[in-house]
């Protein structure tokens, strides 16, 4: 498949909490992410050198999980492009809704597991208070030091039934390709890394073992060093965050981790993938057999049970 430029990054993620200003405390004091803006319903937040006004979009909500998927298009004539491929798609169309305090109008759309997706263009550049301003003209942000301190927004991965067809959808409507993927014994694919442009992925998604439906792994963040993680996995144990596993090497990818649970229970991650860049581009995507991925971690840390099982919003048992 010709690759396709189309789309420029992903921008922003949708969380709901039903806890909110416990969430909004940890994502600000402890995870070190800043307020830019409130309304009614939600919080905007950012981490220090995201230029976007916020790549976190924090809302009220009776459960937990995510709202959307936001991408930001390279041109006003490449969002058409995309808008005019996914309407041609057998993907479900929700169409145009009106921007918020971050960005202008979106396309809505939906995968076949209900991950709701939005791709806009006009945006609206984070512009730092003087308290805020950087020394550096060249960062959107100074460089606050508080809590965990994230850089920029990384990637997420989403939770679905089938793994091959999220592929298709990913490929025909936002024009991504495939870095890495797990191939299962059964001939299913338990993991794709998908990116838009040169990073490693800016989204993962790994097959639904919970039994729910559009529900969310989790929301990553990136730190300029290992060292920031490291110091990190210190606040949050300091701060009673449950730490779900790490700091640790992925062999996939080879991230280096910490995986952790906000208040309301959305699993977040920190994660450092050093200078890795994908810069071929005839990239043939590594494929990764269940067995190795049965060896657990690039350095031998077998994966919890709870990193296949929990995801939100938490799945409903039968007779509750």
């Amino acid at each position: 498949m010709e690759r396709s430029f189309d789309i420029a990054h992903l921008a922003h993620v949708e969380m709901y909490t039903d806890r909110f200003e416990e969430s909004l405390d940890f994502f600000v004091q402890v995870y070190g992410l800043t307020l830019s803006g409130q309304d009614e319903a939600s919080a905007y937040l950012r981490a220090w050198d995201d230029y976007e006004f916020h790549t976190l979009k924090l809302t009220r909500h009776s459960t937990t999980g995510v709202g959307h998927i936001a991408y930001r298009a390279a041109s006003e004539q490449a969002l058409m492009r995309r808008v005019k491929a996914i309407e041609e798609s057998k993907y479900k169309v929700i169409g145009w809704v009106d921007g918020d305090l971050g960005h202008g109008k979106a396309f809505r759309f939906e995968d076949p597991f209900g991950h709701v997706f939005e791709i806009y263009w006009d945006t609206v550049r984070y512009e730092p208070p003087p308290e805020e301003k950087p020394k550096l003209k060249n960062l959107a942000q100074r460089f606050h030091g508080r809590g965990a301190h994230p850089r920029r927004l990384d990637h997420l991965n989403l939770l679905a039934e089938d793994v091959a067809e999220f592929r298709a959808f990913m490929e025909t409507c936002l024009g991504s390709r495939v870095t890495e993927m797990i191939r299962l014994d059964n001939g299913r694919l338990g993991g794709c890394w998908f990116t838009i442009n040169n990073k490693t992925y800016d989204l993962a998604c790994t097959e639904e073992h919970g039994g729910g439906n559009g529900r969310l792994h989790h929301v990553t963040y990136a730190t300029d060093t290992r060292e920031d993680i490291l110091r990190a996995a210190d606040i949050f144990l300091e701060n009673g965050v449950h730490i779900e596993t790490g700091p640790h090497k992925h062999a996939i990818q080879g991230t280096f981790f910490l995986y952790l649970w906000e208040p309301a229970g959305n699993r977040v991650e920190l994660a450092n993938s050093g200078a890795r860049l994908i810069l071929a581009p005839d990239w043939e995507p590594v494929v990764w057999t269940e067995a190795e991925r049965k060896k657990g971690q690039a350095w031998g840390l077998k994966t919890i049970e709870t990193f296949h099982t929990h995801g939100t919003p938490p799945v409903k048992k039968e007779g509750h």
